[in-house]
């Protein structure tokens, strides 16, 4: 079950897994996707399942064809280093594609912009339009709202028995949305809401309001 939301007289559609589609500019937004972090971990002896590796491609599919956007852009951190052997699967990716395809450079991506444009990938360090602006760290800019990820948002929610169950989630402020990690082997960083914040959770099959 998706989850729309209007900002600034845009819709948005936030998808469970952690992409999120902007209707007026058909555009679909991922962020931290770190595509070659499993080989990494993998090359330097950590037992990290092999099969997570084809759990990421599998997911950029089922979420690029569920919304059959005109682009997909991705909030940084696309690859987590140099490359690997996942960069031959992510240029069958690309090539099995029809999505123009645009990358807001974020700290982890050190590849070559080479290798990008020979994919006909266009590389940004940042983008604009409407008043929104497309980031791979938050910011803060006035006249701007700023969608962006690198944080990894998480949030703790609290149950009976001193049960805590710990879920990604889309975090809004006032002027921000941070994206979740879309990548199946990140981490998160919990945030505590404030006043005024929204916050959506996302499990395997929802994205959930939190009150």
């Amino acid at each position: 079950m998706t989850q729309e939301i209007s900002i600034q007289k845009n819709t948005f559609t936030m998808h469970p897994s952690g992409g999120m589609l902007w209707h007026e500019k058909r555009m679909l937004l991922i962020a931290d996707v770190h595509l070659g972090k499993v080989s990494h971990f993998r090359k330097h002896g950590s037992a990290v399942p092999l099969r997570a590796v084809a759990a990421n491609f599998d997911q950029l599919t089922r979420v690029a064809d569920y919304y059959q956007a005109q682009s997909i852009c991705f909030l940084g951190d696309l690859f987590h280093s140099s490359l690997n052997t996942e960069w031959k699967l992510f240029e069958k990716w690309v090539q099995s594609r029809d999505e123009t395809l645009i990358l807001i450079a974020g700290n982890h991506d050190i590849i070559s912009p080479v290798k990008y444009d020979n994919l006909n990938i266009d590389i940004y360090s940042e983008f604009q339009s409407n008043g929104f602006l497309l980031t791979h760290h938050p910011e803060e800019r006035k006249g701007f709202f700023n969608f962006c990820g690198h944080i990894h948002p998480g949030i703790r929610l609290g149950g009976i028995g001193r049960q805590v169950l710990k879920l990604s989630c889309f975090f809004k402020t006032e002027n921000q949305l941070i994206l979740p990690a879309f990548g199946t082997f990140t981490g998160n960083y919990y945030l505590e809401p404030q006043s005024g914040d929204q916050v959506f959770a996302i499990t395997k099959n929802e994205v959930i309001p939190i009150q």
